[in-house]
């Protein structure tokens, strides 16, 4: 039995098979790392803090170096190359900015770190309901009218965290709303694992780190020749002691920090720095092709944001046929076209940063997407069938019933999920991907959240946090 090694095994036939990759890591199989020795000599670059080579915990030599050059590009403070994915990025940047008992303003489509983060500091999150994009069927960015009533509502919040890009790739007004929490003295961290390539052209939005915010995470390994789990996070403020986002990122990053994912930053660090003008030329028009051929598709619909309100690197692909999106995801893996994520209407494609002359089987995909969909009559979805619709609570601002500190006054009980409107949510309960919580504990269920739970289960969604949603029972808080 011992010989046996599933996973790699697995590994190998996956690659043998020659997948088109249209999800993260950013260095799309390898295709795009312009340093072949680190790929072919994985083994010889694993090693340990020996001398001359620094400590990710106490750099003062290589590991600094690479980090000063990555604030440089950024223009930031101060810049940390972070080994543990984004996830720990958003944990010290938000355990550094939150003091137990603080509200906390936070985006209600946030990932599972950023709310974690906040339950650790122990802080009273307020959430904060982004708009619902009809056209795109959904979720998308919050508004500035839901800050400011969140603020009036709130006085004493000292800190906002957004997530932008959405996993869809929409900023929103990102910018106005750095500007009104600043002016309400209020720290704004941005959770932008999906920007890290903003600054590389004047065609993709301006990154948080432009827009003024204070603390930014990004996950290079999303769409930069980074390996997965490769992040950065970007120091720019006086409202945050620095020596407390040090002493976190030394408490929760591993102590035996891996140099081939930080020899992969460096590498993405400069990819991106010498990213020229005619790379993004090139870019643009490798991508207007792509997209120009998806829509000769009458079975599929690709989704245009209007100017620099969305990553285009971020291509979203909307079913006109009788497949919902996780079907039509699931059907393209079958031709070995992998897509990062479906919801009931859309597949999700994360296009690669090509520089100039970089080939990309696109043609090849086209065909395969093609050959996919051929089969299925194309037709429009009413509006009244669209069965995606947001979670439409009385406000865009919803305070949990019970707060992280009461919820040690609880027990828990599994109940039938129709039983459970009003009751308040005892579990996370994720969607994964795009990994983020449809509700929180301490949350009063709806029956928006009831309904949805039950299209995202019949569809085949996967779920973190709680896997009783397919059979119909959530876990709620009763009193002791």
């Amino acid at each position: 039995m011992q010989e046996k090694t599933p996973l790699y095994t697995r590994l190998e036939q996956f690659i043998q098979d020659k997948p088109i990759s249209f999800h993260v890591p950013g260095h799309k199989n390898g295709s795009l790392m312009h340093k072949q020795s680190l790929m072919n000599n994985a083994w010889d670059f694993d090693v340990t803090e020996l001398n001359g080579l620094d400590d990710l915990h106490s750099a003062s030599g290589v590991i600094l170096e690479a980090e000063t050059l990555l604030a440089a590009l950024y223009n930031t403070q101060k810049s940390f190359f972070l080994v543990n994915g984004s996830t720990v990025g958003n944990l010290a940047m938000i355990m550094s900015a939150v003091n137990e008992g603080d509200q906390v303003l936070v985006q209600r489509n946030s990932h599972k770190s950023v709310m974690n983060g906040i339950k650790l500091s122990k802080g009273k999150p307020i959430l904060l309901s982004p708009n619902y994009d009809k056209k795109w069927k959904v979720e998308g960015t919050v508004s500035c009218e839901t800050i400011l009533a969140a603020i009036k509502q709130y006085p004493k919040a000292k800190v906002l965290i957004l997530t932008s890009p959405n996993y869809y790739g929409m900023v929103g007004e990102l910018g106005k709303i750095i500007e009104i929490a600043h002016k309400h003295g209020i720290t704004v961290l941005v959770d932008e694992a999906h920007g890290a390539h903003f600054i590389a052209s004047s065609h993709f939005p301006l990154s948080a780190i432009e827009l003024g915010a204070d603390i930014v995470v990004q996950s290079a390994h999303k769409t930069l020749p980074a390996l997965t789990m490769g992040s950065y996070l970007h120091f720019n403020t006086g409202k945050v002691s620095l020596d407390k986002l040090q002493m976190y990122l030394n408490m929760l990053q591993s102590s035996s920090p891996s140099y081939l994912i930080m020899a992969s930053l460096d590498l993405a660090r400069s990819y991106l720095g010498t990213y020229k003008k005619e790379d993004s030329i090139y870019l643009i028009e490798e991508l207007t092709k792509f997209k120009a051929e998806l829509s000769t598709l009458k079975q599929l619909k690709v989704m245009d944001f209007n100017d620099k309100a969305g990553d285009p690197l971020k291509l979203t692909i909307q079913s006109r046929c009788e497949l919902t999106g996780f079907e039509l995801q699931e059907k393209l893996e079958e031709v070995g076209v992998y897509c990062e994520m479906a919801d009931i209407h859309n597949v999700l494609l994360v296009l690669p940063l090509l520089k100039n002359k970089m080939l990309y089987p696109f043609e090849d995909a086209f065909e395969r997407i093609k050959k996919v969909v051929s089969p299925f009559e194309a037709r429009n979805l009413p509006v009244e069938e669209d069965k995606g619709a947001a979670i439409n609570l009385f406000s865009n601002i919803v305070e949990l019933k019970i707060n992280e500190l009461e919820q040690t006054n609880y027990s828990k009980q599994e109940i039938l999920l129709d039983d459970s409107i009003n009751k308040i949510n005892a579990d996370s309960i994720i969607p994964y991907p795009p990994g983020v919580p449809l509700l929180m504990p301490g949350e009063a269920i709806t029956d928006r959240h009831i309904e949805q739970l039950k299209i995202l289960a019949a569809n085949g969604c996967k779920f973190q946090g709680n896997s009783t949603i397919h059979e119909g029972k959530i876990t709620v808080f009763i009193k002791k």
